[in-house]
Parts: C-alpha cells; structure tokens; sequence
C-alpha cells in the first residue's frame, strides 16, 4: 500500500452534539448497561439513528482507515475495526508473550457517552473535589502523593496537604467550554510529512506531551502552547520540561502523582509555571491507550468548544509508533493504538446527518 500522508485528525468540533443526534440514544444504552436493545424499549427512531450511526462510521473507516475495515453486528454499539490479513504484527505483549492481534472491537455508545461525560466536567484536582468525597483524604488523597502508601492513608491531613500544597488549587482555574477553537499536538513522525506549524499556531490553545520539542521544528509543529500534559518521567524532569516553551507560560499538567522532586524545583528553582494534578475519568474513553496522548485530549474535551488533533497516526505499513524528534521506537500496542484513533476520527467525522440538530 502506498504510503499516504493523514490529513490533521478532526476530532470535536462542538457539533459533538452532532454526534449525538444519535448519541442520546448512545448515551442512554450505555448508562443503562444494555447490550441487548430488546429490553431498552427503544423506538425505531432511534433504532434508526444508531444504525445511521454505525453505518456512517463503517464508511467512514473505509474511506480514511488506509485499509482498515470495521465490521459491525446486530449491536448497533459495537463495532470491530479489522487489520488487512497481510498485516505483520511486530508487538508481543512481553507477560503472555503473545503477539498484538488484527482485530479490536470498540463500543460507539461507550466512546460517545465518556466524550460526553469529559465534556461536562473539571478535569483538574481539587482541594474541593477531595473534601467532597466521602473519606476523600483517607481514601482518596494518598494516592496521588509519589509513596502515598507511606502515609498512612493520610491520617496527618496536615502533611498530606504540604506535599499537595503545591499543585492542589482550591476550585478549579478552568470549567467546560471556557477556550474556543483547541488543538492537541501528538509526537507522530508524520507531523514531519506536512507543514502545519501555521494552522496549528491560529488556534486559540494548544496542548502539547511531555518532553515534545517546538524549537527546530516550528514549521511542522508551531511556535504556540498552552498546556503540557506530563508522564511520570517527564513530571520528575520539570527543570528541563519548562525549558522547552520560551515563554515559561505553560500550564503544566501531571496525569500520575506529586513527587518530593517536583516540589523541590517548584521552590527551589523556582519553576513560575502553573503546574496541577490530572484528576481525569476512570474510563478514558473504553481505551486500553491510556496515554499521555489520550489524557491530553480528554483534558482539552473538558475546556473546549472544540478539538482538533495532529500528530497522532502510525506508520502506513502500522509497525512502530515514530515521533518526530527522535528515531522510531517499538511502541505498546501500536495497532490497538492505531485503531482507536481512527475510531475517534470516525466518530466525529462531519456529514449531514451528524450536523443534525
């Protein structure tokens, strides 16, 4: 197959609400659990809508999937998005030893409804979202400490909130909706096959991962950002993460734990950007990737209209995952991968009937 440049991935223009024409439906089956719709009590409109929904995406996944292919069944929700059996799968899963299948099943329903969910929702960790928990710091607090376990479920709330102190706001400093137009700039070598440092630079925000450079590749990645979602190996190397947007401006944004290093930089250094804990969703999104790629969207879903993404294909021949800024490694699961975000790609694809209103 001819290697074929991918355009920027669409994910969400706020016609999200298109998606969910169909998607109150969706959202409904899977809050209720159902996988059968004989008990939904569903009426044929909206039977209607979800076929409509699924066959959209099944069109959609064999104009754009570069030969991927979605097969669906009588469960309107479910589809499974297939490999060309020629495909040479390159990861085994180094605990079974098996090697990454060409097949992954996806539930539309559960992808709508959690999108739906982010959207409506502070994403930010809070003072007020652990007080509000029952036996939040006992329960809850610790675990977002580095060693949390040494704490004794933080029984000295007053130590738990020095080594939070510094990254625990006490409300949120964003809410749904509050920046217009976001994009979120993934670390794909194929950002290197087009030129889209400009458009991305005309957005109102820009989210970027971890240790992504923006100098030296300005024309292919943009000058601009907003918000930097972190690992845990990134969040441990602050002092240099700052470094990497000349405007010491950026939002940084840890996805796992506070570590005693990174408050010692903040002090110490002392590192003038905001820096805050991901509070996220137990779902992310029905994905095992639950990468700093898919936390950054999940973040920009919850405070923007809406999201564009760039950067975030595999290689046509779908072997490795590569990065722009560096050679190409051996990713974890790079088809499942692959696969997910086509599926993300289809579900928000415009087309008259998802600009249903």
């Amino acid at each position: 197959m001819a290697p074929r440049v991918a355009p920027a991935m669409r994910v969400l223009p706020l016609a999200l609400a298109a998606a969910i024409f169909f998607g109150v439906t969706a959202i409904l089956i899977y809050l209720s659990g159902l996988s059968s719709y004989g008990s939904a009590r569903l009426s044929e409109a909206d039977l209607a809508a979800l076929a409509a929904l699924q066959g959209h995406f099944s069109k959609c996944v064999d104009a754009n999937g570069l030969g991927l292919k979605a097969v669906s069944g009588k469960d309107y929700c479910r589809v499974v998005i297939q490999y060309p059996s020629d495909t040479v799968s390159k990861w085994m899963d180094p605990s079974t030893g098996e090697v990454e299948g060409l097949s992954f099943e996806f539930n539309l329903c559960e992808a709508v409804a959690s999108w739906e969910q982010v959207r409506n929702s502070t994403t930010v960790l809070t003072k007020e979202y652990i007080d509000a928990l029952p036996n939040g710091w006992e329960e809850y607090a610790w675990r977002r400490i580095n060693k949390g376990i040494h704490l004794n479920k933080c029984q000295n709330r007053t130590l738990c909130m020095e080594k939070l102190l510094l990254v625990l706001p006490e409300t949120s400093p964003y809410v749904p909706r509050q920046f217009g137009r976001c994009a979120v700039v993934g670390n794909s070598g194929d950002l290197l096959k087009t030129k889209f440092g400009d458009e991305i630079d005309s957005y109102d925000v820009i989210f970027r991962e971890n240790g992504a450079p923006i100098q030296n590749y300005t024309e292919y990645v943009g000058t601009k950002s907003t918000f930097r979602l972190l690992n845990r190996g990134s969040a441990k190397a602050l002092d240099k993460v700052v470094e990497l947007d000349e405007t010491k401006k950026e939002v940084l944004i840890v996805k796992t734990t506070i570590h005693d290093i990174m408050n010692q930089m903040i002090r110490e250094l002392p590192i003038t950007n905001p820096v805050y804990l991901m509070l996220g969703t137990s779902s992310s999104f029905g994905s095992s990737a639950k990468g700093t790629g898919v936390k950054a969207l999940e973040f920009a879903l919850s405070i923007c209209d809406s999201v564009d993404m760039y950067g975030f294909t595999v290689d046509p021949g779908y072997k490795e995952w590569t990065r722009y800024f560096s050679e190409a490694r051996k990713g974890h699961t790079p088809l499942h991968g692959r696969a997910y975000y086509q599926m993300m790609e289809c579900l928000a694809d415009k087309n008259p009937l998802t600009n249903a209103r």
